[in-house]
């Protein structure tokens, strides 16, 4: 029987074949933008068992779990074990084909233990017990794995009043895998429950020093944060927000919508709508002040399930597309930055594919000099990192922008395991411009540069955006 997951998955020419064992698969990985634990790679973990390191905390494959009908005990039940719980997702593998995790799951099982048997109710129990063997070898830890998939970087997701104490204690040690923080704020945004806004305030008053009475208070708190992130490394913020926010403001009616809200009021959706406009403004020009690229992660509307969210939380899978209107506001938000010359770099990332064009050409107005690529339509997210929605950002981008100066791939995951999805989209890369070459659109001479692109965007475009090459 052949092996489903050969070398030449997805790559359907000849040329295809060529730019990605040649060029792509050779590059290393740099993965700007993750939700990995960087305690977990501080202290090394060794995850007991498969069904552990794939199933703890992946809301992909809880939400495949459920809409396959499985009791939510074995999904994020206590209750039930490992096994029992990895059992369930057996069974629902098969159902998965055509959606990404039944690539991302036999992908996994290939290039992390060597397995090529598909994953069934059959094979469930040999292909458990195999790979948790192997998750028992030192090279399997997390910092193992990071090693065996050739990661160079990798960049969290941490809040403004996070101690970065395992960032730090790793860049102590040496540890030869580069792991950066990532600024994100969007607490320091949320007024809308007042409680929680205050309790937040509080606690970065604690960890700033900077005792927070008033607004201006606040971004004196948050710049203390900044250089605090700056110094341990970080060159990147992002921001999850539900859609962009430009509202024309005062400083008065920030500071009395600040005062409102720490006080425990109820605020309108106007109110709210402006304090965000003025937080995402003046966070984008500490960004600039520094260098730091800013990413914005726009367009999921979160927590739909009222039951699931009160009985698990967020991330527990109940989040999906939103379809709120995008462009003048973002238009706005950039524009005011570029008036004032404090737009700085800037990847802007879609959950709605409706959006794909609309970003392409918004990122084509705001580029300069300064740097390649300076605004870039960033890879396709969440529900859209699949084949389908890969090879239509790709397609967007080339149309309307330039593909050669992407930035190329990230995991956007909290697994250990999900480094082959820079294999995933290397290889739907590689196999887009194979099949130009060979179908006469792009010129068959001119492979040599084919090939420095395709290994600039699976990696040389990251190092020097991020100015990777000058970190320490």
């Amino acid at each position: 029987m052949e092996t489903f997951i050969d070398d030449n998955f997805i790559l359907q020419t000849e040329t295809a074949q060529q730019l990605y064992h040649e060029h792509a698969k050779l590059q290393p990985i740099i993965d700007y933008h993750c939700h990995l634990d960087p305690r977990q790679i501080a202290i090394n973990r060794q995850f007991d068992n498969l069904g552990q390191i794939w199933l703890e905390g992946d809301h992909y494959k809880w939400r495949a779990m459920r809409a396959n009908g499985i009791d939510e005990r074995f999904i994020t039940g206590k209750e039930t074990s490992d096994w029992e719980k990895f059992e369930k997702w057996a069974g629902t593998v098969p159902f998965t084909m055509r959606n990404p995790l039944y690539h991302w799951t036999h992908l996994e099982l290939k290039t992390a233990f060597g397995v090529n048997k598909i994953l069934k109710p059959e094979t469930a129990k040999e292909i458990y017990d195999t790979c948790t063997a192997l998750l028992h070898k030192p090279e399997y830890s997390a910092r193992g794995l990071m090693k065996m998939y050739n990661v160079r970087l990798v960049c969290t997701t941490d809040d403004p009043v996070d101690s970065l104490e395992y960032h730090i204690a790793l860049k102590e040690e040496g540890f030869p895998v580069k792991v950066l923080p990532t600024w994100r704020p969007d607490k320091a945004m949320a007024v809308e429950v007042a409680a929680d806004f205050r309790a937040y305030v509080e606690k970065l008053s604690e960890v700033s020093g900077i005792t927070v009475h008033c607004y201006d208070d606040l971004l004196q708190a948050l710049r203390i944060r900044h250089d605090f992130f700056a110094s341990a490394g970080c060159r990147l913020s992002d921001h999850g927000i539900e859609y962009f926010y430009a509202d024309n403001y005062t400083e008065t009616e920030i500071n009395s919508i600040f005062h409102k809200a720490y006080d425990g009021k109820n605020l309108s959706q106007e109110e709210i709508s402006k304090f965000k406009s003025a937080m995402m403004y003046e966070g984008a020009k500490m960004d600039w002040e520094k260098g730091w690229t800013q990413q914005f992660h726009y367009g999921a509307l979160r927590n739909n399930n009222t039951h699931l969210f009160c009985k698990i939380g967020a991330d527990a899978g109940c989040d999906s597309i939103g379809d709120r209107d995008t462009a003048k506001a973002l238009s706005k938000f950039l524009n005011r930055l570029n008036v004032e010359n404090k737009l700085t770099k800037t990847i802007l990332y879609n959950l709605n594919p409706r959006d794909n064009e609309m970003l392409a050409t918004m990122a084509g107005n705001f580029q300069d000099a300064s740097v390649a690529g300076k605004i870039q339509f960033g890879a396709a997210w969440w529900f859209l990192d699949q084949k389908t929605g890969i090879e239509t950002q790709l397609n967007s981008l080339s149309a309307l922008g330039l593909l050669s100066r992407f930035v190329g791939m990230l995991t956007d995951s909290r697994s250990f395991l999900s480094y082959p999805r820079h294999e995933y989209f290397r290889r739907i890369l590689c196999n887009l411009i194979g099949n130009d070459v060979e179908q006469g659109l792009l010129p068959a001479s001119e492979l040599p540069f084919l090939g420095k692109l395709v290994e600039d965007i699976s990696y040389n475009n990251a190092v020097r955006y991020f100015n990777m090459e000058n970190n320490e």
